[in-house]
Order: structure tokens, then C-alpha cells, then sequence
């Protein structure tokens, strides 16, 4: 019986979309699977990992329902692999499947659709904000690299989303740095405050264009929906209390270092090739609109670079990681950025006119 019948850059697309949900190593094979599903002359692909639940749905030919679960990479992959101008066919036989396109053929087991566990949406899920796609996902890059990704604080392994009347706040912190973005809505939202987890904020990065069209969010105590044209993300959310971020965000350094942002990155990228491996350390030594970059490793090797910047504050020489100070420069999109400093033992706050809203903060470390 033929299941489907698509373009292979159609049915890519959509595949693409859901799999990378999909873990590789599971206790219960049929979150290996895909559930497809057809309904009319739409059909939903379905993927979970009992966490994170993404489904998309796509236009194909009437023809009889169906709903089975299939190999979600290898499908996945053979999709990729076929020719650009492909059409894919999708035949059921018996509990298998044959994926043909031209002359290639393809016979995949299947496990049955009743056995695929959903993760049912929530009762209690809050009223619908929207935005724009590409404002959630400025928001995105500018704080997921500073989520934890493996920490037994299992609740910095995510980022904090706050809701707060018309202001929107993301927040992600290592313990190590911090990262804050904040924007404004154009409806008041009930005060909500969840975190997700490192999963989810990963795949919806990938998923969110830079386009003007809506991206709804409800939020819940323990879930949180996501829809995108054609696209529904349901996530758990993390269980744990965020750090208090606003005690940890600087607000009266006294010290202020104004500097183009490729200059300083181009200095730190040259002097990282000869820091310590394990400790990433690079001293930061300020004088009157001077900036100087100092690494030294193991093997009593070292790299110094100067950069004329803007700063008359008192001298200042200390050490942080340089790769957090990377993170954060290539976050921002500006030209010119503030380095706002207390003393040698006192955080950094990275912060930029053009990008207001955002605050990234970095702790000192001893070198």
C-alpha cells in the first residue's frame, strides 16, 4: 500500500526538523523511531525523547490514514542521501516499509504507531505570548553558549526564561559566567518564570528563522509549548532553583574600557595559541588607553599584544579565560563594546550600546 509519495527536498526539510530530537542510544527502542502519521491530506512526523516532544506536519496526496513509527536516522539518512530532484515513495508491507526513489530501494522494519509514547500537553499551561521568530532568536544566541552542559547542578544545565509584564528575559549561566538578554512585548504576559532545558533551547535555535513571522509561547509549571508555522515543540521543564542573577550582574564598577570588538577578539584569538591548555588563563593589563593581552603556558612560552583603546581609569592587570571572553565577543554584533571592572578580584560586565539589553558577566580568575 503506498504511504506517501513527496519531493525529497519536501520531505527532507521536514525530517530535518524533527530528528535532531532523536537520541542514538535509548533503553526503549521505539524512541529510535519516528511516528508518521497521516490524517487527510496532512502528514505529521512526530519525534520524543520523553522530555522534548517536536512534531511538523506536511501537505501530501489524499489517500488512505496511516500512523506508523520508522527508524528515524536511517530514514533520515537515506532521504539526504537521495538526488536533489528525487521523489520519494513510502510503501507499507507487511511490518515494513520500502522507501524508494528511481531505481533505489529501501526496506526499513517498523514498530507499531500504538506503542509511541507523546508527551500530552498540560493542563495549566499559561496565556499565548508572541513574537517575532528572529527577536526569540537573538535572544537565543545571545546567552546558550554560557548554559552548563553536563553540571550535577542539574538546573544550570538549561536557561532561565522569565516572564515578567511586557519584558521578556533569558538568562544561562556555568557557574563560571553569565549571560542576560531581555526584550520588550508588545502584550503584558502574566509573571512566569521556567527553565529549560539545554535540549530544547539547542533544537529551537535551529528551528527559528530570521523572519518577521510569530513564535507563540505558553507557559506552564512544568511544560512549556513552542509553535512555529507548521511546528509544535512541547518541553519539560527543569525542576531546581536558577542563582539569583540579578545579585550576580555588576551594577557600580568603576572602572570602564570602551574598545572596538574585532580588535580586541583578533588580540585575544592571537594570544589564546600560547595559554595554558586545561586553564585557558590570559591576563588583561589596562593602562591609559592601553590594553594589553598577556598568555604564558606550561612550556615558559608566552604571547603579548597591545591595542590602543579607550580607558583612564587606574591601572589594572587580571585573569580571566579567555574562552569565556571569546564566547561573549562573538555573541554581541556590535562594532564598539564596554568592559565595565571593579578590581582584580571583582567580576567583568561586557556590555554594548547596540545591543541593549544584554549583560554578560565573566569571574576573575587567579594566573
Amino acid at each position: 500500500m503506498l504511504l506517501v509519495q513527496s519531493e525529497r527536498n519536501t520531505l527532507l526539510a521536514s525530517l530535518t526538523v524533527v530528528v535532531g530530537v532523536v537520541e542514538r542510544r535509548h533503553t526503549l527502542p521505539i524512541l529510535s523511531n519516528l511516528l508518521l502519521e497521516k490524517k487527510g491530506s496532512k502528514l505529521t512526523l512526530l519525534a520524543t525523547d520523553l522530555e522534548l516532544q517536536v512534531s511538523t506536519q506536511l501537505d501530501v496526496q489524499a489517500g488512505e490514514d496511516f500512523a506508523i513509527t520508522i527508524a528515524a536516522r536511517k530514514l533520515f539518512d537515506i532521504v539526504r542521501a537521495l538526488p536533489d530532484s528525487a521523489k520519494v515513495k513510502l510503501d507499507s508491507k507487511d511490518s515494513q516499509v520500502v522507501v524508494s526513489a528511481g531505481k533505489s530501494r529501501f526496506t526499513l522494519q517498523t514498530l507499531p504507531a500504538a506503542d509511541f509514547p507523546r508527551v500530552e500537553t498540560g493542563a495549566g499551561l499559561g496565556e499565548a505570548i508572541s513574537l517575532p521568530q528572529k527577536t526569540l532568536k537573538r535572544l537565543l544566541q545571545l546567552v546558550q553558549f554560557a548554559m552548563a552542559s553536563q553540571d550535577i547542578r542539574y538546573y544550570l544545565n538549561g536557561m532561565l526564561l522569565v516572564l515578567d509584564g511586557k519584558q521578556l528575559r533569558v538568562v544561562a549561566t556555568d557557574g563560571h559566567r553569565l549571560s542576560y538578554a531581555e526584550t520588550q512585548l508588545e502584550t503584558e504576559a502574566e509573571a512566569r518564570e521556567v527553565i529549560i532545558p539545554r535540549k530544547t533551547v539547542v533544537e529551537l535555535s535551529k528551528l527559528l528563522g530570521d523572519v518577521d513571522d510569530p513564535v507563540e509561547l505558553r507557559i506552564g509549571t512544568n511544560q512549556v509549548t513552542i509553535t512555529l508555522p507548521g511546528t509544535e515543540l512541547v518541553t519539560k521543564v527543569v525542576d531546581g532553583k536558577f542563582p539569583d542573577y540579578q545579585r550576580v550582574i555588576p551594577t557600580n564598577q568603576p572602572r570602564h574600557l570602551k574598545a572596538n570588538r574585532q580588535s580586541v577578539m583578533q588580540a585575544l584569538q592571537r594570544a589564546a595559541i600560547l595559554s595554558n591548555e586545561k586553564f585557558r588563563g590570559v591576563r588583561l593589563v589596562m593602562s591609559e588607553n592601553t590594553l594589553g593581552i598577556v598568555c604564558n603556558n606550561n612550556e615558559q612560552e608566552e604571547a603579548a599584544d597591545e591595542i590602543e583603546v579607550s580607558y583612564n581609569g587606574d591601572p589594572l592587570d587580571v585573569g580571566f579565560n579567555v574562552t569565556y571572553l571569546l564566547d561573549g565577543l562573538g555573541a554581541v554584533n556590535t562594532d564598539e563594546i564596554t568592559l565595565s571592572l571593579g578590581d582584580a578580584n571583582s567580576s567583568m560586565l561586557l556590555t554594548s550600546e547596540g545591543e541593549a539589553g544584554f549583560k554578560y558577566v565573566v569571574m576573575p580568575m587567579r594566573i
